[in-house]
């Protein structure tokens, strides 16, 4: 049974937060036991000082531990100084107040992180894709949680390019997980397209999420947020499927903007909280379905100078491009990793490859501290950001100019497609 409560229009309070916050906890006998907690990265908005907090005055004092862990996926390591901005502590509360709670990286980066749990067959894929791909999928996972008694999911949900909404099984799934089922997922995801996935609350790609998380054997509870920007408008405390089709819910009339008109040029504003090319590319995902064909999407982010501190060197030598580029050209590019070239044509966005040619849709351009030459090279246009003033672009959707500001986490659709959380059909 799901503990939770959201709201279309207003906030929740502390109050109610704790409150829902110790029924859930209270049902579970955790007194001696060891917990891990699964958060995300500062990629994400999120009250998470809040909550690092309330677990801790709730249960910390009875617990044999209490320990986290950043689910990065593959994003960047985080500094000691970013684990402590992450949860909202000072490094003497580190030290001192909560000197016995660990925080851990995801550390995806070193082969002995993982554990095989299981594996996906080829017919099993086969289905799960609805008939799309057909590889045999090892799940490996971050060993430490078999360290633990109980495992806590404590993120916010929100359309997503990948899975078609955040949270849930996707904070162990990519978000702890190895490298064969990231590339499965983000490649099932990329075959799918982002139009067609973003904003969908049950994918072939949450299907095999799930089937992932099928395979580990202890329980789990989620916490799934609602976020109105800065503000939780919703908090959902049960399994991770249950909790996750709940937030999702009251995500899609939160998180989703429907407009009557496409646009020809879009203005998306990534925010700091993206470092890189490789994050802040959702300011992208979230305009494509807005943008009218031969339209232009501008990521304008003046603070970012790499493409991707993960994945750079491979974007550089593929460029981005659209789907059927990589499609009809698969035995170019047998290196290199599937989630790689989903993050290049989830950018590139749709378009066809025929006879040697590529034709994208829409056009993407760069706005950012990234040089031109190394955009030309990416197959990527460039504008200078010290050229371009935002102010120019408000209030202008009749001429078929459209503003995003802090964009990233707000998905753009037409009214057309419906003003309803999309089932995969």
């Amino acid at each position: 049974m799901v503990v939770g409560k959201g709201y279309e229009q207003g906030f929740l309070s502390e109050a109610e937060v704790r409150e829902l916050t110790t029924e859930a906890l209270g049902r579970l006998n955790l007194e001696g036991k060891r917990v891990l907690v699964i958060i995300p990265d500062s990629t994400r908005t999120a009250p998470l000082p809040f909550f690092f907090r309330l677990f801790y005055d709730i249960v910390g004092k009875s617990l044999a531990a209490l320990d986290y862990l950043v689910a990065l996926g593959t994003h960047p390591l985080m500094s000691e100084e970013e684990l402590n901005n992450l949860v909202g502590l000072t490094v003497q509360e580190r030290a001192h107040t909560y000197k016995d709670v660990n925080i851990f990286n995801h550390r995806w980066d070193l082969p002995d992180t993982f554990r095989i749990v299981g594996i996906i067959s080829e017919q099993e894929t086969l289905d799960l894709s609805h008939g799309l791909m057909e590889d045999e999928v090892p799940i490996a996972v971050n060993k430490m949680i078999f360290d633990y008694d109980q495992l806590i999911i404590c993120g916010p949900t929100f359309p997503h390019e990948v899975v078609g909404f955040s949270g849930g099984n996707k904070y162990l799934f990519p978000g702890i997980a190895g490298r064969e089922i990231i590339d499965a997922t983000h490649w099932l995801a990329a075959l799918l397209t982002n139009q067609r996935v973003n904003g969908a609350q049950e994918t072939p790609v949450r299907e095999m999420m799930n089937r992932a998380a099928s395979f580990i054997e202890m329980p789990i509870l989620c916490f799934s947020l609602v976020m109105s920007g800065e503000d939780l408008a919703g908090l959902y405390i049960g399994t991770p499927e249950e909790a996750y089709r709940r937030a999702a819910d009251l995500s899609a009339k939160l998180n989703v903007i429907y407009v009557d008109r496409s646009f020809e040029r879009v203005l998306s504003m990534a925010p700091e909280m993206y470092g890189d090319l490789w994050t802040a590319a959702k300011a992208m995902y979230k305009v494509e379905p807005v943008v009218a064909d031969g339209g232009e999407v501008i990521v304008y982010a003046s603070h970012i100078t790499e493409v991707s501190y993960t994945h750079g060197r491979l974007i550089d030598q593929i460029g981005y491009h659209t789907r059927d580029y990589f499609l009809k050209q698969m035995d170019r590019f047998g290196d290199i990793p599937k989630c790689v070239m989903a993050h290049s044509t989830h950018l590139k966005g749709l378009g066809a490859f025929e006879g040697g040619v590529e034709r994208a849709r829409i056009r993407v351009t760069l706005a950012t501290g990234i040089p031109e030459e190394r955009c030309q090279r990416i197959n990527l246009g460039y504008l200078d950001p010290a050229k371009i003033d935002p102010s120019e672009w408000e209030d202008r959707e009749d001429e078929g100019i459209l503003l995003v500001r802090e964009a990233g986490e707000t998905l753009y659709r037409l009214r057309s497609w419906g003003e309803s959380v999309q089932r995969w059909a």
